[in-house]
């Protein structure tokens, strides 16, 4: 039976957060025993609420957002936060969560970051969710 894997992204930064997602569908598309979903937040600080309210339905998810640093203490809170609060769900349910929130100083390391070609943080954390599921490692 295929294990089912939600893509969670927040697409503020569309450009940046498009390319996590590319990053990780492309991991995923030869993969045969996965069956992938899609949904979207209005931003990170709503991913985990997401993810909480559909831990039943989905075998393991993968994160996918951007948060830039602004000039107020906002990027902190929402890092650190929405960071936390990942893991703790990861771990309250004992389900693996792709880790591909970007926090960055500014778009352009964002947009190296995300980029297919170059760093593919998507695909990393689809990677980390895919190897955690089936290896349980």
């Amino acid at each position: 039976m295929k294990k089912k894997i939600l893509i969670v992204s927040a697409p503020y930064y569309t450009n940046v957060v498009d390319q996590l997602v590319v990053g990780a569908k492309k991991y995923f598309q030869d993969k045969t025993d996965v069956h992938i979903h899609e949904t979207t937040a209005p931003g990170a600080f709503e991913i985990p609420y997401i993810i909480n309210n559909k831990s039943n339905h989905f075998d393991a998810f993968v994160a996918l957002g951007c948060i830039i640093r602004g000039e107020t203490y906002h990027f902190e809170l929402i890092a650190n936060e929405v960071t936390r609060k990942i893991i703790d769900l990861s771990l309250s349910f004992k389900k693996p969560i792709g880790f591909g929130i970007l926090t960055c100083d500014n778009i352009q390391q964002a947009k190296e970051r995300s980029n297919v070609m170059k760093n593919d943080k998507g695909g990393e954390a689809a990677r980390a969710c895919y190897n955690l599921l089936l290896n349980g490692q």
